[in-house]
C-alpha cells in the first residue's frame, strides 16, 4: 500500500514519517547511528581477542537485527528456547547456539525438524538423564545432535557443579551414538560474591582448564571444539581468559553478549562503565540506541506530568529515565528542557514524572524520549520497533518474533 509516495507497513507507520508528527505514540525506537556503532564495536572487540561472536538473540528477537549482526561478522545467533530457535530459523538464521538445556519431547521435535531442514544447531547438557533422553529421541529420528557440557557454579543456575560430574557426563555422551560432544558452555553472570571480578576470572580459567583436559583425553567429537561464555556485563573478562595460550589453535572461543546491540541507559550503561575502567585502552565503548517516545497526556497538579507510557511499553526493572523533550510537530534541533525531571512511578499505561520548579512551558502533547534499563524487557513488549535517523525520520520497521 502506498500513500503520498511513502511505503506503509501493516501497523500504519509510513516510512519517512517523523516521530514528532504523524506517528502514533508511544513507540519503541532504535537510533540508526548508535546501532551501527555498537554492531561494529563489539564485532571488532571479539575479533581483536581471537573470538567468534554469537550474540544472544533473546534480547531483541528481531530478525532484522540478527541479520545485521551476521553481516557484521557474527559466527551465529544464540537463543534460549526451542520456539525462539524455530522463529530465528524461519527468518533465515541457520547457525543456532541454544545456551540452554533441550528438554521435553515437543521441544526436541522442534529442534529435530530444524536439523532436518539444514540448521547447524547446538545445545547444552548438564545431566545423565537429559543425555539419555536426547540420545534416545535423536537416535529414533536418525539424527545427530551436537551438545556442549554446561559448566555451572555452586549456588548458581544450571550446569555441572564439579569436574568429576563433567568428566562423567562426557563419558556418557560418548556412549550415545546420536550425540556429539562439541564443546563446553558456561555463564559467568551467576558468579557473585564480595569480589565478583576475581570470581569470574577464576571461573573462566576453570572453564578453559576443563576444556583443555577433555581435549587431551580425546572426549570431543570434532577438531576445534567450542568454548563459550559471556553475557553483556563481563565480556571483557571472559575474552581475556579465552585469549590465553591454552585455547589458541585448538578451540573456537565464542562470546555471547546480547544487549550490546542497543545497549541501555541503566544496568548495562553501568556495566559498560566498569568495562572501560578495567580496559581504558578500549575506544569510546557502547552507546544507547534504544528509546521509547511517548506524550504528556495530563498535567493534573503543579509539579506533576502524567505521560502515556507504562509497563506495557518499557522495561521497568529500574524506572525509566527522562532523556529529552520536544514540542509535537517540532524538530529534533529544538529540544525542550527536562532538567530536574524524574520518573517516580510507573503503572500499566501511565508514568508519573516529577517536574522541576522552573518547568513552566510543559504542554499536553509534548513528546518525551525515555531510556530504559535492560533492553530485553523493552523489546518483548513490541511487535515492531522503528529505526530512525538523526532527524527522527522512520527508516525501517523492525518486526519482532517473540
Amino acid at each position: 500500500m502506498r500513500s503520498n509516495g511513502l511505503a506503509v507497513d501493516k501497523g500504519g507507520v509510513e516510512l519517512g514519517s517523523n516521530l514528532l508528527s504523524g506517528v502514533s505514540l508511544p513507540a519503541a525506537v532504535v537510533h540508526e547511528a548508535p546501532l551501527a556503532h555498537n554492531l561494529m564495536w563489539m564485532q571488532r572487540f571479539a575479533e581483536a581477542h581471537g573470538a567468534h561472536l554469537a550474540p544472544h538473540g533473546k534480547t531483541t528477537m528481531t530478525p532484522a537485527l540478527f541479520h545485521r549482526q551476521l553481516q557484521a561478522g557474527a559466527w551465529g545467533i544464540t537463543l534460549a528456547t526451542a520456539p525462539q530457535c524455530r522463529a530465528a530459523f524461519a527468518n533465515g538464521i541457520t547457525r543456532i547456539l541454544m545456551a540452554n538445556q533441550l528438554v521435553g519431547q515437543a521441544n526436541m521435535a522442534i529442534i529435530a525438524s530444524l536439523i532436518e531442514q539444514g540448521a547447524a544447531f547446538y545445545c547444552v547438557v548438564d545431566s545423565h538423564e537429559n543425555v539419555r533422553q536426547l540420545g534416545r529421541f535423536f537416535a529414533e529420528r536418525g539424527l545427530t545432535l551436537s551438545v556442549l557440557i554446561e559448566v555451572g557454579v555452586e549456588g548458581g543456575r544450571c550446569g555441572c557443579r564439579n569436574q568429576q560430574q563433567i568428566l562423567s557426563l562426557a563419558e556418557a555422551i560418548g556412549n550415545e551414538p546420536a550425540l556429539s560432544l562439541v564443546g563446553l558452555e558456561g555463564y559467568e553472570g551467576v558468579v557473585h560474591g564480595d569480589n565478583p571480578e576475581s570470581g569470574i576470572r577464576t571461573y573462566a580459567n576453570y572453564l578453559v582448564d576443563v576444556a583443555v583436559e577433555l581435549e587431551a583425553a580425546g572426549r570431543f567429537a570434532e577438531e576445534n571444539p567450542i568454548v563459550t561464555a559471556s553475557g553483556s556485563a563481563w565480556y571483557d573478562v571472559i575474552a581475556e581468559s579465552f585469549q590465553g595460550a591454552p585455547l589458541q589453535g585448538k578451540f573456537n572461543p565464542v562470546l555471547r553478549p546480547g544487549c550490546y546491540i542497543v545497549h541501555d541507559h541503566g544496568l548495562y550503561r553501568e556495566a559498560q562503565s566498569a568495562v572501560l575502567d578495567r580496559r581504558p585502552d578500549l575506544q569510546q565503548g557502547l552507546v544507547p540506541a534504544l528509546e521509547v517516545f511517548a506524550q504528556v497526556q495530563s498535567l493534573p497538579e503543579p509539579g506533576l506530568a502524567i505521560v502515556a507510557l507504562g509497563k506495557r511499553d518499557i522495561g521497568h526493572d529500574q524506572l525509566p529515565i527522562v532523556l529529552r523533550r520536544y514540542r509535537e510537530a517540532g524538530t529534533p534541533a529544538q529540544p525542550l528542557s527536562v532538567a530536574g525531571w524524574e520518573v517516580t512511578k510507573i503503572m500499566d499505561q501511565h508514568t508519573f514524572v516529577r517536574l522541576s520548579d522552573d518547568a513552566q512551558d510543559v504542554q499536553i502533547g509534548d513528546i518525551v524520549a525515555f531510556g530504559a534499563s535492560h533492553p530485553c524487557l523493552t523489546f518483548d513488549k513490541w511487535r515492531q520497533l522503528l529505526l530512525v535517523d538523526d532527524a527522527l525520520n522512520v527508516k525501517e520497521h523492525m518486526a519482532t518474533c517473540f
